[in-house]
């Protein structure tokens, strides 16, 4: 579920973990205008795709929002996961639902700030990203360099991409392997794995 524009805010939404050790855990999230949820149907194609690579997989949400995703890699026994969110006030609702969890400050992170500039602090690689950032912001093409140049997925990890339709050309760095794909007519949701080193500027 992911943040585009902020107008005003309320705990009255939730999300649902779909599996995993907090399957069927409804976790509170702030009614915030253009929020636009990842639905369960999709959520579950997703986590299909990614069924052989989540467990023992350091993650990153790099545009959090409700934190779906990340709270869904935590249920399928991820050890860690980062979420990064600018939103003070959706921050604050992801730190509450760790605890709700029980989460250990040792297995989950929330850095509150805006993505771009965060990327570039990261001291560690990761195994597993999720990439989908609020629409009509043409994010993509500003953070996979970052992520790139900063070497934050790892060698053999993997990268979810997810964004809107008529913005999915964007450019990948050579050594990204797109292993699925899916198109609607509004989405366009990508799984990309890097295969080895990279010399090439993308």
């Amino acid at each position: 579920m992911k943040r585009d524009v902020k107008k005003h805010q309320r705990a009255n939404g939730a999300i649902r973990i779909i599996s995993g050790r907090w399957r069927g855990r409804k976790l509170p999230v702030l009614d915030v205008s253009g929020l636009r949820p990842t639905t369960d149907k999709n959520k579950e194609t997703l986590f299909n795709w990614l069924m052989p690579y989540t467990q023992g997989s350091r993650c990153l949400d790099a545009f959090a929002g409700s934190g779906s995703l990340g709270f869904e890699a935590l249920s399928r026994d991820a050890p860690y996961a980062t979420f990064i969110e600018w939103d003070k006030k959706v921050a604050a609702t992801l730190q509450q639902n760790l605890a709700l969890l029980k989460v250990e400050a040792a297995q989950a992170q929330v850095i509150t700030g805006d993505t771009l500039a965060v990327l570039g602090q990261l001291a560690e690689p990761y195994d597993l990203i999720f990439l989908d950032p609020p629409f009509n912001h043409n994010l993509l093409p500003q953070c996979i360099p970052l992520i790139a140049e900063h070497g934050l997925l790892q060698s053999g990890g993997i990268i979810y991409i997810e964004c809107e339709t008529q913005n999915a050309h964007y450019p990948v760095p050579a050594n990204w392997q797109l292993l699925k794909q899916q198109q609607g007519k509004q989405v366009v949701a990508r799984l990309y794995q890097n295969v080895g080193e990279c010399r090439v500027r993308i």
